[in-house]
């Protein structure tokens, strides 16, 4: 099928034209028809494979044209850069036509987005915690909601957005179409859905975590983090194999870590990117790298969610991702748009649990390789590396320090010897206590004025 069979107009297909897009991907020509009818949608397709198309395609080819300033059509993303994403690839598709889009996240100036929304708009592409935060102001309002899109359906229903997902809810139109998209759908979410909406037509292509054939998946069996190191060294010095990688990890801090060791190797070449970075930071990141000014980028799981990046060579797993699903997103960057992809994990003895829940869900062995002869295995381990000594305690050793103690029982201070006589109460001679003695009372002078 070619794009010109679908029922688009001649704007978005001259925009298809300059873009040398002639073929929908499987899961638009399975959502166009569908979401054009009017029905809920949840689409459900490997990453790589064109969902921000599938649901931007039939949304925009119903959009008409109109004067209002309150949006009608709001996509909910779960990151910044993905926001700025959908907002660039909306204008690609618009560029014969007269639409007003306005991407909007924390982390940034709200004053100028306030001056943006007072404008007025037609497609509102947002992060839930910025939208409701706008949204209390009064200067937004979603009563002219037609159709909410979810992108990430799973990552943006999980417990950190759940409640803002769950105000947002109560303000805006009952009667609204509901369009969601995700790589992967957990149980829990899969019930969420059903709870939240009613009627969803469910699409999905390929069996939930099923990762692209392109992506060539290997794995290194490695007994330390600072065994990780050395071999992660050894494989990005081959620069005409690793032409541009990205380098996962669980944590901000470990991702900070990784940079400061290895950008002495890769001055220049090296970039790192998380949430705790600013706005500016994150964007330059990811634009250098995007540019090939960064062959390589260190990153957390925020840009394994929906960001295009193209011409991925590797991604590695420097830590595997602890749940399967996060780790089917961070392969996905790799592999796209028909081209070949390759995915290299480190497994620690403790993160075999993690590798066991990922085959599982693929339903495949991730192939373990044997470690480069020429690397450098570590005998240093990290604090959680070390195996923990319940009996390393200064109450349990028997040294000198225990031997010379004397304990609770001790013998008395000179000035703490001191005969406890009693209250000062009337008492019986006898005993050694006198009786009280009665206070003078001094009665101040009178004076003559």
């Amino acid at each position: 099928m070619i794009f010109e069979e679908l029922n688009l107009n001649s704007a978005l297909l001259r925009a298809l034209a300059d873009l040398e897009f002639v073929n929908p991907t499987p899961i638009q020509e399975k959502a166009f028809p569908v979401v054009m009818s009017g029905k809920d949608v949840m689409g459900i397709a490997q990453t790589g494979t064109g969902k921000t198309f599938a649901y931007l395609l039939p949304v925009l080819r119903q959009y008409t044209f109109s004067k209002q300033k309150d949006p009608r059509i709001l996509i909910l993303v779960p990151t910044r850069e993905l926001v700025i994403q959908v907002v660039e690839e909306i204008r690609k598709l618009t560029v014969y036509m007269s639409v007003r889009v306005v991407g909007v996240y924390g982390g940034t100036n709200i004053n100028n987005q306030k001056e943006q929304l007072y404008a007025g708009l037609d497609i509102l592409v947002a992060t839930p915690g910025r939208l409701v935060d706008l949204a209390m102001t009064g200067l937004l309002r979603l009563k002219s909601i037609q159709k909410l899109v979810i992108d990430e359906v799973d990552e943006m229903l999980n417990l950190g957005f759940r409640p803002q997902l769950i105000s947002l809810m109560e303000i805006i139109p009952a009667k609204r179409q509901n369009l969601m998209f995700s790589a992967t759908l957990t149980d829990e979410v899969d019930r969420l859905i059903t709870d939240f909406f009613s009627n969803t037509v469910k699409i999905e292509l390929s069996p939930q975590g099923t990762p692209l054939k392109k992506i060539s998946q290997i794995a290194y069996r490695v007994p330390n983090y600072f065994t990780k190191i050395n071999l992660l060294k050894l494989l990005l010095a081959d620069s005409k194999e690793f032409k541009r990688v990205l380098v996962f990890v669980n944590k901000k801090k470990t991702a900070d870590r990784l940079f400061e060791v290895l950008h002495v190797e890769l001055e220049g070449e090296i970039g790192v990117l998380h949430s705790n970075k600013s706005q500016n930071f994150r964007i330059n990141a990811l634009k250098y790298f995007e540019e090939g000014i960064y062959r390589v980028l260190v990153t957390t799981d925020l840009i394994a969610r929906g960001l295009d990046l193209e011409d991925i060579s590797h991604v590695i797993n420097f830590e595997m991702a602890e749940t399967p699903e996060d780790y089917i997103n961070r392969i996905g960057r790799t592999g796209r748009a028909d081209k070949e992809g390759t995915s290299i994990s480190f497994i620690t003895p403790k993160e075999n649990v993690f590798q066991l829940e990922i085959e599982q869900l693929m339903k495949m062995t991730i192939p373990v390789e044997p470690l480069p002869s020429n690397l450098e295995i570590s005998n240093i381990l990290t604090e959680d590396e070390n195996p923990t000594n319940l009996f390393d305690k200064t109450y349990h050793r028997s040294g000198t320090a225990i031997k010379e103690s004397q304990g609770a029982f001790h013998e008395k201070k000179l000035k703490n010897k001191k005969i406890n006589l009693g209250g000062p109460g009337t008492r019986n001679p006898k005993f050694g206590v006198k009786k009280k003695q009665p206070v003078a009372v001094i009665k101040p002078p009178k004076f003559k004025f």
